[in-house]
């Protein structure tokens, strides 16, 4: 062969003929014209049929960059020769209670089976934060069925609260969150963010395993019930001695049932079909990134720029308390990945006084902080933090920042979470927005604000639904 692949001279050369230049002239100017009408000429497609880039051209170069290099990923957008169940693939291989066994676990399944869309509702909610979880546990070397602690803990809801102080996917309470470097203020809880309170999580998890000398089902009562609870039981059967194994254990009812059911869960997510139970699809790729913004920004603003519901993005952005990101920062929220190029963009056009909502009160001869707060319809607290008040004292004449966007208090959106639960719905041929409205017992107003759609839907599409579950 030679350098250009042509054969030597044999009988097989077909023989190379002299073409004149201005014959390839000629043809050049024919191909360019014909590159340009090409060009010129296509009709452009509707929206609705236009095949959109994967996930990571539509993210800035420094956020794709930021994501490959932290998660270690090639692209962001799923390999099509691998389903949409990669994320269940994963989990499972690194599953290590298969040979747990007992009635209890059993009871856990058969609760589970007598309510299949109780279970598929729990499932689709971890979706936003599954992959992320997933990824911290494994980073550790951990069992992953502790990436569905948050299902036995929470449900997967990250505005959960119980009557305890315990807050979060995860449920710290105020003690362990101090213990494990959870901070909190009047703007902002760490134990309501996916990424803090998961690699405090992690770490503690690591700690009780440790605690309890590498006996994992000590360690998780202890997560539960606490380390003093665990360890006297422990104590109390070895003095009758009694077996010292979890089930053996005189430990709070509570604690009786939270280990079965992390095991029932994992149990059936191994092995969906025998147990005549579904699973939804959810990719093994991220469903949030980072985007940063340089300076605070009101959250249904916020939502706005990214065209997204409040709701969701509350849901990603727990930790948030009030109406807006803390004014001394850190500047960033968590938004799906879709959602980011759309934000920046927005915002970055967006004028900074419109990125909150304020007014500027004099306070007159005999007006109360109260009094000022009910006729602005926000709360007194949010005046006084803003200004900085240690008390409620002002003085005729002083000027105070009225936040109007407490006006719109996540807390309203974050009760809307708490009662409702987050479904995602494909569409399919025949269905309208009438039909899945009075499928899910919601109003379509709620299916259009929920999606950002208007009329009409297309098969395929996936729709957002936050549906009562009493209903």
């Amino acid at each position: 062969m030679r350098p250009d692949g042509d054969h030597t001279d044999s009988d097989q050369t077909p023989v190379v003929r002299q073409t004149p230049a201005h014959h390839y002239l000629l043809i050049a100017l024919i191909l360019t014209a014909l590159l340009i009408s090409a060009c010129t000429g296509v009709p452009t497609r509707p929206v609705d049929q236009v095949s959109y880039p994967d996930a990571e051209s539509q993210l800035p170069a420094s956020a794709a960059i930021a994501l490959r290099e932290s998660d270690g990923l090639d692209a962001l957008a799923p390999d099509p020769g691998i389903g949409d169940r990669r994320i269940w693939e994963r989990l499972r291989a690194g599953f290590r209670f298969r040979d747990i066994d007992h009635p209890r676990i059993e009871h856990e399944i058969e609760r589970l089976q007598r309510y299949p869309n109780a279970f598929r509702a729990l499932m689709a909610r971890s979706e936003p934060f599954l992959y992320h979880i997933l990824n911290e546990v494994d980073a550790a070397g951990l069992p992953t069925e502790l990436t569905l602690l948050p299902a036995v803990e929470s449900g997967f809801r990250p505005h959960a609260y119980s009557p305890d102080g315990a807050v979060g996917l995860w449920q710290f309470m105020p003690a362990t969150a101090n213990m494990v470097g959870l901070g909190r203020n009047w703007w902002f809880d760490e134990r309501r963010t996916v990424r803090a309170s998961t690699s405090a999580a992690v770490d503690f998890l690591e700690r009780l395993q440790q605690r309890f000398d590498g006996n994992w089902l000590h360690a998780l009562a202890a997560y539960n019930a606490g380390t003093a609870k665990v360890s006297r039981a422990i104590h109390r059967a070895r003095r009758h001695a009694a077996p010292t194994d979890f089930w053996s254990l005189d430990l709070p009812g509570e604690t009786d049932r939270y280990i079965p059911r992390l095991l029932a869960l994992a149990r059936v997510i191994d092995d969906p079909d025998r147990y005549g139970l579904d699973l939804p699809d959810i990719p093994d790729r991220p469903y949030f990134t980072v985007a940063r913004i340089d300076g605070a920004i009101d959250l249904s603003i916020a939502a706005q720029a990214a065209s997204m519901p409040v709701d969701e993005l509350l849901g990603l952005n727990a930790g948030h308390r009030r109406w807006a990101t803390n004014p001394e920062g850190p500047f960033e929220l968590l938004l799906p990945l879709d959602k980011v190029e759309t934000f920046e963009s927005s915002v970055a056009a967006l004028p900074p006084e419109k990125r909150l909502r304020w007014k500027r009160h004099t306070v007159n001869s005999g007006e109360s902080l109260n009094r000022i707060a009910r006729h602005y319809s926000v709360d007194a607290d949010a005046i006084r933090e803003v200004n900085r008040l240690h008390g409620s004292l002002i003085r005729a004449g002083e000027e105070l920042l009225i936040p109007l966007s407490d006006q719109v208090n996540p807390a309203v959106a974050r009760a809307s979470q708490l009662s409702r639960q987050r479904l995602r719905y494909r569409v399919r041929k025949g269905d309208s927005l009438y039909e899945i409205a009075r499928r899910f017992q919601v109003s379509i107003k709620d299916l259009k604000r929920w999606n950002q759609v208007g009329r009409y839907i297309r098969p395929g599409e996936r729709l957002t639904v936050f549906v009562d579950p009493d209903a």
